[in-house]
């Protein structure tokens, strides 16, 4: 009776600790998994309209001297303009190229490109305590990511992917404290991001990075898309206190998908050239699901993930059962 009793305290004990252990990931967990079920109500008022702004989504209305401040409203975004290129490998030609069209569009604005070498030089001066783990992403593109969002958050301006030539000048959207296109088929593009310095969400963003950030073994985009990619940053976004501060540029209700940055598309915008150039095997799989429900996808994976611990549980269970019985099958023989 007494070994039962301590077998029951230690199993209470373990149960505990693991509970204890488990708990951080269980949460951020949950958090992941409910975005598909729950973006859509808090991207709701988010959403940039001609109603509710006064915003003309097509950019015809905005011509190459139009200014935010001329106009009236309050100019929140700097004009600055940034571009991340990390690692060792050269920078493509249709890739300077788009950036340069950039650039053409946007004369006035500071135009910053960040490399190894001022990237890491900015993160230890900018944010010292998060080094290590910006060293340690195990993929260049997390800490691609993770710049972005400290350069923002610091600087504030536009941050943009090297395959996005520019059509037109991002200018409007300057009225706005933050801007993302919307992604298909929930959450915010990364891609594009402007902000205002010091924004709480991208503050948010950053601050917390080192909570989401784990790997998804044999799931390279899972473990990017969850620990700093659109994923993270539209997960980040459901768990602000209030979102009025907050822009998602879409499109028009008979074209909701026309600012959206898939594939190889142009939009009012941008000449988005699709290079995806960090993708790797597992991402086809995903994407296979891009179209499909997501909360039936989740759905599907929950219910995966339960039959899993039914088996485990019900294989733990027999193995108790048998136990006693091989103990007294041993006992009856000697």
């Amino acid at each position: 009776m007494a070994h039962t009793r301590l077998r029951l305290l230690l199993a209470v004990i373990l149960v505990f600790i693991l509970t204890c252990l488990l708990a951080p990931f269980l949460w951020n967990l949950y958090l992941l998994v409910r975005l598909p079920f729950v973006w859509r109500g808090y991207a709701a008022d988010a959403i940039i309209t001609q109603q509710q702004d006064g915003f003309d989504l097509t950019f015809a209305a905005y011509n190459s001297t139009y200014s935010t401040a001329d106009s009236g409203f309050d100019t929140l975004i700097p004009a600055r303009l940034h571009h991340v290129h990390l690692g060792t490998e050269p920078l493509r030609q249709e890739w300077q190229a788009a950036r340069d069209e950039c650039l053409k569009q946007h004369p006035d604005w500071e135009a910053f490109v960040w490399d190894d070498r001022n990237a890491s030089r900015f993160v230890q001066n900018h944010y010292p305590h998060f080094l290590p783990t910006w060293e340690s992403y195990a993929h260049l593109v997390q800490r691609v990511d993770a710049l972005r969002y400290m350069i923002l958050h610091t600087y504030g301006g536009a941050i943009l992917d090297y395959d996005l030539a520019c059509k037109r000048s991002l200018e409007p959207l300057r009225r706005f404290d933050f801007v993302a296109p919307a992604a298909n088929p929930v959450g915010i593009s990364i891609g594009m991001m402007l902000a205002s310095p010091n924004n709480s969400y991208v503050r948010d963003l950053v601050r917390n990075l080192p909570n989401f950030n784990r790997r998804w073994s044999l799931l390279p985009y899972i473990t990017v898309m969850f620990s700093t990619g659109c994923h993270y940053a539209s997960t980040i976004y459901t768990m602000q206190p209030t979102t009025s501060h907050l822009r998602i540029l879409t499109g028009p209700p008979d074209n909701p998908k026309l600012h959206m940055l898939n594939g190889i598309v142009d939009t009012p915008l941008f000449q988005h050239l699709g290079s995806s150039s960090w993708h790797q095997k597992d991402a086809q799989l995903i994407k296979a699901f891009a179209n499909v429900d997501q909360r039936l996808s989740f759905g599907m994976v929950l219910v995966a993930l339960a039959g899993a611990l039914w088996a485990l549980g019900l294989c733990v269970s027999r193995a108790r059962r048998w136990q006693p019985r091989r103990e007294g099958s041993v006992q009856k023989t000697a």
